[in-house]
């Protein structure tokens, strides 16, 4: 990766802004971590919790001031706003029913999904293209070198026309019987969580790899979402067939209960050339099965690295990269289009590839399609593009 572009053209970092994602939360220290990497970011301001007191404290454990570690986010919002120093960019990591109230006048780098509704999503994007600020949406498996490497590799026509794409993402975090710990309860609410755990969680993240590695869109599902796990109300289970927007054909299957598995991201794209294979939990390696020759692996800096992939990994070939560093690569692209902003200058394109408003939107409208699908006992249902 380059040396500090954001440094290069402000002659200093970018003063970021923390919303939830207090004390005791994964996601939340994976974000300070990943805006931590590169050192592109300077933690300025912090609300990580919605307890006044907890807000406060928790600001303070992350080495803030006291008048910048804010009991609320409008407390944020407007403590900042008067500041000649103040926050420029805010990474928001509350329950999914907050993410679409865009902070006027700041950059955002939000955590997924974008919004629990399509109405929110709607106008959440419209109010990103309205406001010419940068707007990246945390779908960090697209950070992954390898991940990147495949979507390089299908733009330089390798794998030929696309005719084909399986997604799966299977977990087994719920495959007890259980009442949801205080801590994540809201996941279970879906006021707050969304109308479907499954698909908002996991659902989202196994779509937004398929367009980002294809460059295809989902054109219509048949779909059944429900629960597998006795007595569960909120949804654990999602499949779905696929139609592609080039004619091609899918399938998309995604689970929080099947009991053993852990983090079981994959996906596999055939074209009329060969056929691409990646996985998340063994994310150095792509395989490539081209039609008449012999199968490859693909690596981090290894031989046939195209440029998307090489601006993703920070160390040299045969030394592992994985989650943290795939989310810092959002958080860095993401400071490198913010900067460019500010100075009046264009980014490097390959910085501007991260997921943002409209990949958001469109994960909303797939949700709500599969959902819609369901209810219809697995009718095949368009998507709106």
């Amino acid at each position: 990766m380059s040396l500090n572009p954001v440094v290069a053209l402000l002659g200093r970092r970018l003063r970021l802004a923390v919303i939830g994602g207090g004390p005791g939360s994964f996601i939340g220290a994976m974000h300070r971590h990943a805006a931590a990497l590169d050192n592109r970011y300077e933690l300025v301001a912090a609300a990580v919790s919605s307890d006044p007191a907890k807000s406060a404290e928790g600001g303070r454990e992350l080495g803030l001031p006291a008048d910048r570690a804010y009991a609320s986010g409008p407390a944020l919002f407007a403590g900042e706003r008067g500041r000649a120093d103040g926050a420029e960019v805010v990474a928001i990591m509350t329950p999914n029913d907050s993410h679409w109230a865009l902070a006027a006048g700041l950059d955002v780098i939000c955590d997924k999904p974008m919004t629990n509704t399509l109405d929110q999503a709607e106008r959440l994007h419209a109010a990103v293209a309205a406001s010419g600020k940068v707007f990246c949406l945390t779908h960090n498996y697209t950070g992954y070198p390898m991940v990147r490497q495949a979507r390089a590799m299908i733009e330089a026509g390798e794998l030929g026309a696309i005719r084909l794409v399986q997604v799966e993402y299977v977990q087994g975090g719920n495959a007890r019987e259980f009442e949801p710990s205080q801590g994540r309860a809201w996941r279970h609410d879906p006021a707050k969580g969304g109308p479907s755990l499954v698909m908002g969680d996991i659902g989202s993240h196994a779509h937004n790899l398929l367009r980002f590695i294809t460059g295809l869109e989902v054109a219509e599902v048949a779909a059944e979402v429900g629960s597998i796990v006795p007595n569960r109300t909120v949804h654990d289970y999602a499949g779905a067939l696929l139609r592609l927007s080039n004619g091609a054909r899918g399938s998309f299957w995604v689970t929080q209960a099947a009991a053993g598995v852990e983090n079981a991201l994959r996906i596999r794209v055939s074209g009329a050339l060969g056929t691409l294979e990646w996985q998340q939990e063994l994310p150095q390696l792509l395989s490539f099965k081209p039609l008449d020759g012999p199968a490859q692996v693909r690596t981090p800096n290894g031989p046939g690295t195209l440029p998307l992939a090489a601006r993703a990994s920070r160390i040299k070939r045969g030394h592992p990269e994985g989650f943290p560093e795939a989310f810092a690569n959002l958080y860095s692209d993401a400071a490198e289009a913010i900067a460019a902003r500010r100075a009046g200058t264009r980014p490097d394109p390959l910085a501007l590839l991260f997921p943002n408003s409209l990949d958001g939107l469109l994960g909303v409208r797939f949700v709500n399609a599969v959902l819609r699908s369901s209810d219809a006992n697995g009718t095949w249902v368009a998507i709106q593009s």
